[in-house]
């Protein structure tokens, strides 16, 4: 039977594990709402009412990513300060050691829409791995629409050559494996040197690394 004392110390562990969970939503919220801001403040929006859309939303958006940062089970480390995931970089880019076949059936026996894919995109002098989530998906001709990027095949070619960004080189639907979503979710980066600066990962890339289930990689 627990003494007066007992409870009183459970009661107390409990409220200092409250009060520290509060105090790292907390700062995940600052470091989201910082990144966002300056993020919107870059973009070139000439629509006044889109713009109040997105900060009207922005409230909600990042309590919700802050809760669930706290609450998901990865085996990445979550950087409370940066809002970030942290893992260890490869020395080089796993994107060139693909094998295309088991790629293209990997896709074929896994693809949802809705689902977090990683897409390896190749940049002047830089590259990384960026997530981005299926929309449409066509069995028929093996190929998905990444919301963000456009058509892929299963395979992992890009398909949309003539609408490519310009200051991009290639684009790759890759396989999801642990490396891959490691690479993606940390935002590393490398360039002729090897490794370089993480990139910081956007509020909605944020919320498709917390879609991943980390024991199937889907």
């Amino acid at each position: 039977m627990l003494d007066k004392h007992s409870h009183s110390s459970s009661k107390q562990v409990d409220i200092f594990s409250d009060d520290q969970r509060q105090l790292h939503f907390a700062e995940l919220c600052n470091a989201l709402y910082e990144r966002e801001l300056t993020s919107l403040s870059q973009q070139k929006i000439n629509n006044v009412s889109l713009l109040q859309r997105k900060l009207g939303g922005l409230k909600h958006h990042v309590k919700r990513a802050a809760d669930s940062l706290l609450d998901k089970e990865s085996p990445l480390q979550l950087d409370i300060h940066n809002a970030s995931w942290q893992g260890k970089q490869a020395a080089k880019c796993m994107a060139d050691k693909v094998d295309v076949d088991k790629t293209e059936q990997w896709f074929y026996d896994n693809i949802q829409i809705g689902r977090s894919i990683p897409i390896h995109v190749d940049t002047l002098g830089a590259e990384h791995i960026e997530l981005d989530s299926v929309d449409r998906i066509d069995f028929e001709q093996g190929k998905l629409h990444a919301n963000k990027f456009g058509w892929f095949a299963f395979n992992g070619s890009f398909l949309e050559e003539e609408i490519r960004q310009l200051d991009i080189l290639g684009l790759k639907l890759l396989k999801p494996t642990k490396a891959v979503f490691t690479a993606a979710c940390c935002g590393h980066h490398w360039n002729h040197r090897g490794k370089s600066q993480p990139r910081a990962l956007s509020l909605r890339e944020l919320m498709l690394s917390l879609s991943i289930n980390w024991k199937t990689f889907k």
